[in-house]
């Protein structure tokens, strides 16, 4: 079983991020969902509790029942990092070393792969600050899905839907399987002095 943080922002298309959830959980996948502020004035936390099986995170001072603090036990565990819907907000801080919430807490202590999927207005997406944003994290190794083109909520056609959830699911799936390949030819692998006095 592989664990997925799924950061859900402050994007009305956070609701979609519901049916991911609940998507990577039938999947076989272990789910922690971590929401920003933001985000839970579009769906409330209960709702991604009940769809993942596990305690929602909300803020960097909801620790559970260990002395370890609870953010940093969520980012050693990760298998993914995915955040979906992914605002231009919380771009710009993984993008300069920003952590001032759980989510991006987590996304600067975590070594598992990032995958962000962003939603926002058009004319956000195209800024050159997002676009440079974009680039300093693809130049880390983040990936990217979308976003996709179509009406947007504030009522403009352009690029700023999420992307199709099924779609980052799928992602999501292939990137856990790629990873847990690299692991297991590692764990094979022969190590060099081994053998030797």
């Amino acid at each position: 079983m592989k664990t997925v943080i799924l950061g859900v922002t402050g994007s009305i298309a956070a609701c979609k991020a519901a049916d991911l959830a609940s998507r990577l959980t039938k999947a076989g996948h272990d789910v922690h969902v971590v929401m920003t502020t933001n985000a839970t004035g579009f769906v409330t936390p209960l709702t991604f509790q009940t769809l993942s099986r596990n305690a929602v995170t909300t803020g960097i001072f909801d620790e559970k029942e260990s002395w370890h603090p609870g953010h940093i036990a969520l980012a050693d565990r990760a298998d993914l990092l995915l955040i979906a819907p992914a605002t231009a907000n919380v771009i710009a801080k993984l993008a300069n070393g920003i952590a001032d919430d759980a989510l991006t807490s987590i996304a600067l202590a975590s070594p598992a792969p990032l995958l962000i999927a962003p939603a926002m207005n058009g004319k956000m997406w195209t800024h050159p600050a997002t676009r440079e944003n974009v680039a300093r994290l693809k130049s880390r190794g983040a990936k990217f899905l979308g976003p996709a083109e179509g009406l947007l909520a504030c009522g403009y056609e352009g690029l700023g839907r999420l992307w199709d959830v099924e779609d980052i699911a799928r992602e999501a799936g292939r990137l856990l399987e790629k990873s847990s390949r690299k692991k297991s030819a590692a764990a094979k692998a022969p190590k060099k002095n081994q053998g030797k006095l």
